[in-house]
């Protein structure tokens, strides 16, 4: 904006005006994060479809169509902060959209699992930006006193992931072609930059922050080494081979030497010092091992529908609904809620719901559970995501000042980012390994044996996610339990350009 405008802090209400300009935001959200959910349901496809006549490619292989996606969101979201102080919010998000719809292109065109993957790597740098972006924006045309009905809308792509990606992905599949899961991207992509160019603000881009070269070089490459390193475990089927510790060792020693740098720096990559402010930091570990456990354990769900039910990849999709609608009914609560009520009072009701969950699809995963057991199962676990998220979200940034918001967001989504791909790799490597140690999978997969041995294969993965949910609630319960402790940040009238 051109002129500046004061908002009121005493008013919480969601203005018209903030409205407009968050359907452009939720839709560039909703292109990112759908493009995930809608993958998932595609991995078992990929698995014959890009593979050499009469082969299958490795779970773990095609697992990286989805860890190499959101690896790229992870290296990309710290760039963020300096290129939209450099270009300008509107320009980059309007550029995020066109590489973001290039890259869906490129992915429909893929002719083996190594280019699929390389080029969602590449549509995966322009959906990095969206997540942080829309989060800058919004935060600037809202203001922080009114964080959890922001988080609420903002939780609006995060709902309709889990619900219309797996749907959409098996009705494309079933009724064309995998293709189609990439192309969907276009004429949405061209829709998204037509209303981003109409709706949202012009701001001046300034480049008074300079960009930190040190810190990209030793992180990025650090996240990429680590996390290959992870993949080749159930390849080798030893954590102790130079295939998995030479990256990973590697990988590990650039990032703690952007640790060790990123304090230096006047304006870093991505900004450490937060880490003084206990609630933030509190949260930043509860959405670190959320969203390793929570985000890998989804992405096996479709999966197990088709390799242990037999169901097609559409019915796939729809069962996983269910889980969509459970965080549609609490989530707009729980951001509300956020805004009146401490987290600590929030959140650990949403835990119990993804713990009761969890333990319920722990229980169902043999091959004549009963469907509707494990949809009630995702249901449960859908309530608790939608009772946590937004709230954790509001927790991390409502007790940073006005000009750490931005920074506090870009490293919220950084860790998201990475703990979602450090969680499906992980994940992936629990379950391959125990489908390897079946020798009824890999002598005779059709038979009632294999397909008892792969549901043994799920209720391990779960367990682990299940597990690590449990750990989660030691920071759970350093959440602020009364009002005067989550409420630090000044609530000066915040002013827009």
């Amino acid at each position: 904006m051109t002129d500046e405008t004061v908002v009121d802090a005493a008013d919480d209400k969601i203005t018209k005006d903030i409205l407009v300009i968050a359907g452009v935001v939720v839709l560039g959200m909703i292109m990112s994060i759908l493009d995930i959910t809608v993958v998932n349901v595609a991995l078992p496809t990929f698995q014959t479809a890009l593979a050499d006549t009469g082969e299958t490619i490795a779970y773990s292989t095609v697992a990286w169509t989805v860890t190499g996606y959101t690896l790229a969101l992870a290296m990309v979201i710290p760039i963020t902060g300096w290129a939209a102080d450099r270009f300008g919010t509107k320009k980059l998000f309007i550029g995020a959209v066109v590489l973001f719809t290039l890259g869906s292109a490129l992915c429909a065109t893929a002719w083996s699992i190594e280019s699929l993957i390389a080029f969602r790597v590449l549509q995966g740098l322009g959906g990095g930006m969206l997540m942080p972006l829309g989060m800058t924006i919004m935060t600037k045309a809202a203001g922080p006193h009114r964080m959890g009905k922001l988080m609420a809308i903002l939780g609006v792509p995060m709902l309709l992931g889990p619900i219309l990606g797996p749907i959409l992905g098996g009705w494309l599949i079933d009724a064309a072609s995998w293709h189609w899961v990439f192309l969907i991207n276009l004429p949405l992509g061209v829709i998204t930059i037509g209303y981003a160019l109409v709706a949202l603000p012009g701001d001046n881009a300034n480049g008074t922050e300079t960009f930190d070269f040190v810190g990209f070089l030793l992180m990025s490459p650090g996240l990429a080494a680590f996390l290959y390193g992870v993949s080749k475990i159930p390849g080798t089927g030893t954590v102790g081979s130079a295939e998995v510790l030479v990256p990973g060792l590697l990988g590990l020693a650039l990032i703690a030497g952007f640790v060790s740098w990123s304090f230096r720096p006047k304006h870093p990559l991505l900004d450490l010092r937060l880490f003084h402010d206990r609630q933030f930091t509190t949260s930043i570990i509860i959405m670190f091992l959320f969203a390793g456990a929570f985000f890998g354990a989804l992405l096996l769900v479709p999966t197990y529908f088709q390799q242990v039910r037999g169901e097609s990849t559409l019915k796939a999709g729809l069962l996983v609904a269910p889980q969509g609608l459970g965080a549609m009914l609490v989530m707009p609560i729980a951001g509300t809620l956020a805004d009146k009520i401490p987290v600590g009072r929030i959140v650990p009701f949403g835990f119990l719901g993804i713990i009761i969950g969890f333990l319920g699809l722990c229980t169902s995963t043999s091959p004549d559970a009963p469907v509707w057991h494990i949809c009630a199962w995702l249901f449960v676990t859908g309530l608790g995501m939608g009772g946590t998220m937004m709230p954790v979200f509001t927790a991390a940034l409502r007790t940073l000042t006005d000009h750490e918001v931005a920074r506090g967001s870009t490293l919220l989504n950084v860790i998201q980012q990475i703990a979602s791909s450090v969680g499906v790799a992980v994940i992936s490597v629990v379950l391959t390994n125990r489908l390897n140690d079946s020798d009824a999978i890999a002598t005779n997969p059709g038979s009632s044996q294999a397909l008892s041995d792969m549901g043994g294969a799920f209720q391990t993965s779960y367990i682990v996610a299940l597990v690590i949910i449990v750990v989660t609630l030691i920071p759970v319960a350093l959440l602020p339990r009364k009002q005067e402790e989550g409420l630090n940040a000044p609530q000066q009238p915040t002013m827009m350009h």
